[in-house]
């Protein structure tokens, strides 16, 4: 196992040399190999959950802009068969999203038996943001670490599987990448001046996170730290880990009901 889950007693500290791959991951040609090998082990396994239809999987996606979420649903999730994948983004909410407690909106998300369900940011943007931006009060966001837990304590007993995954940027890493995504025309869409004005809360966000991997990572629902300032990297430690579980789960494709070899013979005839 490459990565390995947050626990409770870690201490984190998300400074910018940790967010370079291990040394003992394989370069260059070699990397590529084997993340080729690993998506396509992954897309196999994918079809299998999906067949098996006895749980869920729900992957969530958290980072600082410019971490590589997209990047990961396009090369790690776009390894798998789309039929059984459902992408899911959390921007701000809603008027009737306010109106409601702020899981209502997560739960209604979270995928059926034998779907993929990714979330691309998540129910964590109310220990983040929130706390960091000070929109709702210290006594409000601080009892949601508990309620979480219990949420995803919940969905775990009805057979959804929880990964959870911190795209780890360092600075000069997401400087590089909001400068490209000025400069290269076909990445302006993604340029977001409000990007900066996070930027400057840098230092605030760090401690909102590590409280967030450290109190919510649980046996059920694990957080995984994921180095994310090479590409590549990133996305074959998380394919990986993603297929290593999916293996674990001792998955089959269902049996037919009947013996559907009787219309064998049919078949052919009509070939």
């Amino acid at each position: 196992m490459l990565l390995q889950p947050v626990t409770p007693s870690d201490t984190l500290h998300l400074t910018d040399e940790e967010a370079t791959p291990p040394k003992d991951l394989p370069k260059g040609d070699e990397l590529e190999q084997q993340l080729d090998k690993v998506l396509e082990r992954l897309g196999e396994l994918q079809q299998l959950f999906h067949a098996d239809g006895r749980r869920s999987l729900l992957i969530v996606l958290q980072g600082r802009d410019a971490s590589g979420k997209d990047g990961v649903v396009r090369t790690v999730i776009g390894a798998c068969n789309p039929a059984g994948v459902r992408v899911v983004s959390f921007k701000a909410p809603s008027a009737i999203e306010l109106a409601h407690d702020y899981l209502w909106r997560i739960h209604s998300a979270v995928p059926e038996k034998g779907m993929m369900g990714i979330f691309n940011r998540s129910h964590y943007e109310d220990v983040l943001v929130v706390r960091v931006r000070k929109l709702v009060s210290e006594e409000v966001w601080s009892k949601r670490y508990d309620q979480i837990n219990e949420f995803e304590r919940m969905l775990s007993e009805n057979g959804v599987v929880i990964m959870k995954f911190f795209l780890h940027v360092s600075r000069d890493e997401q400087t590089e990448r909001l400068v490209e995504r000025v400069e290269d025309e076909t990445k302006n869409w993604k340029f977001n001046a409000n990007d900066l004005e996070e930027r400057k809360l840098w230092d605030d966000y760090t401690p909102a996170y590590v409280d967030a991997l450290t109190r919510c990572s649980t046996e059920w629902a694990p957080w995984y730290v994921v180095p994310a300032d090479k590409n590549k990297a990133r996305n074959y430690l998380i394919a990986n880990r993603v297929a290593e579980t999916l293996e674990g789960l001792d998955l089959s494709y269902p049996k037919p009901k009947t013996d559907i070899r009787q219309y064998l013979e049919v078949l052919k005839q009509r070939s």
